[in-house]
């Protein structure tokens, strides 16, 4: 049931307003409940809400041409902050939501968790809304670690290179460890291990830190995780459904992935193991436990539309406490910390992913790949490491090479 909320129906001085919100959205789950409420805030407001509705490569197809047109025809639009957010952002196609998010206390702001915040702003000021969440967990088999004499999943990566160890010892054809190993793909998953260890892509300033002390320990620490307790003759070029798919056929004790794909682990119809498959917080570095907590989607509005008032009332309806709440119970999860304390809202999860999502969420990091506008190029740089490491290469020399590489891209960027 959707609570109301104090919204009104005028147009707020748009020369070109209209009772009529034209929103793009993307072919999600969160889309399919928002169109069953959609009547309920008509009903509210009186306005009308034209949805059109894509795959992912068709609305940046779309995109891509209507917002290069500086086309008006799109009044509020779903995108993924992480691939196409600075872009965005830096040719003003986002509309400056600093006013918007200041103007209804009750809709509150605060409650929305810093890293995801973080993401959706570009210059200080907030561009976006985060819709939908995603956070880095560890994956584990309740049985092998029982097994072993394991009383709890590791909370430290040393004590996971250590159990990971042990179980691939103790159990013929069985990994301690997989994880994706694609040399773009891994950068996501890998990327939780170098913020654990201290490291980042790039400091304040702007400048690569690919080769920092803590980047090379991260680096070399997930390539020999992998190398000595991963499954036997790795390739390097697996994505998350080949690591998933030797996580779920019973053939590995520990896996790090996103929290959004756990559906495929615990689910009869597509593992083996589903029964036995617990979740815990991502384990700690030496900089402490400090996964990826990133908005996969989030919502702005065009800056050419001549409708912002009206396409900020359906974006204040759409990310209200109330239904970022009956998204999560749909197992949507949401980017307000209100939702994550709240019983109802992680009803629709494993109890120990929801402790492990909640502990993500207070000391996650909101990227989990370079913060670039030719994102896809800076993956194949940054992830080059990875898959050296992985096959016992020189470390050392590859990062060096990696942030040289890395940092001319930057450079080239900011032109």
């Amino acid at each position: 049931m959707v609570v109301a909320m104090s919204l009104t129906a005028c147009g707020g001085g748009d020369s070109g307003a209209s009772d009529t919100i034209r929103v793009t959205l993307a072919n999600h789950v969160w889309t399919e409940n928002v169109k069953k409420a959609l009547p309920e805030f008509e009903k509210q407001t009186g306005l009308k809400v034209d949805i059109t509705q894509l795959g992912e490569d068709q609305l940046s197809d779309q995109y891509n041409v209507k917002l290069n047109a500086g086309s008006a025809e799109i009044d509020v639009m779903m995108y993924r902050p992480l691939q196409e957010g600075k872009l965005f952002a830096k040719n003003k196609y986002l509309a400056d939501l600093a006013e918007q998010v200041k103007a209804n206390p009750g809709w509150d702001f605060s409650d929305y968790q810093a890293g995801p915040v973080q993401t959706t702003t570009y210059d200080g000021k907030p561009v976006g809304v985060p819709i939908i969440t995603e956070q880095e967990v560890l994956y584990y088999r309740k049985d092998l670690l029982e097994k072993a004499g394991l009383s709890a999943p590791p909370k430290t990566l040393d004590e996971l290179k250590s159990a990971a160890a042990k179980i691939k010892a103790a159990e013929p054809g069985v990994a301690g460890f997989v994880a994706r190993t694609g040399k773009s793909p891994a950068v996501t998953q890998f990327s939780s291990f170098l913020y654990s260890f201290g490291g980042d892509f790039f400091d304040g300033s702007g400048k690569a830190t690919v080769n920092s002390d803590a980047a090379k320990q991260a680096y070399a620490y997930y390539g020999e995780l992998i190398r000595e307790s991963g499954p036997a003759n790795v390739s390097t070029d697996m994505s998350w459904p080949e690591a998933m798919a030797i996580f779920t056929q019973g053939k590995a004790a520990f896996y790090t992935e996103a929290n959004s794909l756990y559906k495929n682990a615990t689910d009869p119809a597509k593992s083996k193991v589903s029964d036995q498959v617990g979740f815990a917080p991502f384990p700690a570095g030496p900089a402490g436990s400090k996964p990826y907590n990133i908005p996969s989607w989030a919502l702005g509005i065009n800056d050419n539309s001549e409708n912002k008032a009206n396409a900020w009332k359906f974006i204040e309806w759409a990310t209200s406490k109330e239904q970022t709440l009956a998204q999560q119970k749909s197992g949507v999860p949401g980017a307000r910390t209100s939702v994550w304390t709240d019983p109802e809202g992680t009803s629709a999860f494993p109890e120990d992913l929801s402790e492990a999502i909640a502990a993500s969420t207070e000391s996650g990091v909101g990227h989990d790949r370079p913060l670039v506008v030719q994102v896809a190029e800076a993956r194949e740089i940054v992830g080059q490491p990875i898959v050296d490491a992985i096959t016992g290469q020189d470390v050392a020399a590859s990062a060096d090479a990696a942030n040289a590489a890395f940092q001319t891209f930057l450079d080239d960027e900011a032109k």
